[in-house]
């Protein structure tokens, strides 16, 4: 069973917590996380996959364009992506920098795809999805690896 983690990040914060919530999916047995740039993600990456945590830095309080741009050019897939897991995560340069607004614009393209949305773990912060401002520290690399397990446990959950 597989999860994707998509992401966008220029200067490599996103990239490092993308990282580290691929590592949490692997924690699962028979999870198998695909961990893909905005750039390098395909049509198959997205059907392939039982759940999608997507993330992106925060620009204007929103997801940048190069995130949206995958969500708008497969809208061709959405109905089969009906059911799938969805979920998010985010990066800022500032404490009040957006990140819920940006992680709610992620999940707002998940759900218009027909996904079942999930917040990160109770055991990390219980709310939208990961975020941090700056480089990820240890606790955000935890959270980001605890909701990538969540995501995968639930894919299983579902698909038995």
């Amino acid at each position: 069973m597989q999860v994707l983690v998509l992401y966008y990040s220029r200067g490599g914060n996103t990239r490092k917590l993308a990282e580290a919530v691929a590592q949490g999916v692997q924690t699962v047995p028979s999870a198998k996380a695909v961990l893909r740039t905005t750039e390098e993600v395909t049509k198959e990456d997205l059907l392939d996959s039982a759940g999608i945590i997507a993330g992106s830095p925060v620009y204007f309080g929103v997801m940048a364009a190069d995130l949206k741009r995958v969500f708008d050019e497969h809208v061709g897939i959405r109905k089969k992506m009906e059911n799938k897991v969805g979920a998010a995560f985010t990066t800022s340069g500032d404490p009040t920098g957006g990140k819920e607004t940006t992680m709610m614009s992620i999940l707002q393209c998940l759900l218009i795809y027909g996904m079942i949305i999930v917040g990160d773990p109770l055991s990390a912060t219980g709310h939208y999805g990961v975020a941090c401002t700056g480089p990820p520290d240890e606790s955000a690399l935890e959270n980001g690896r605890k909701l990538g397990q969540r995501v995968a446990e639930l894919c299983l959950k579902l698909s038995s």
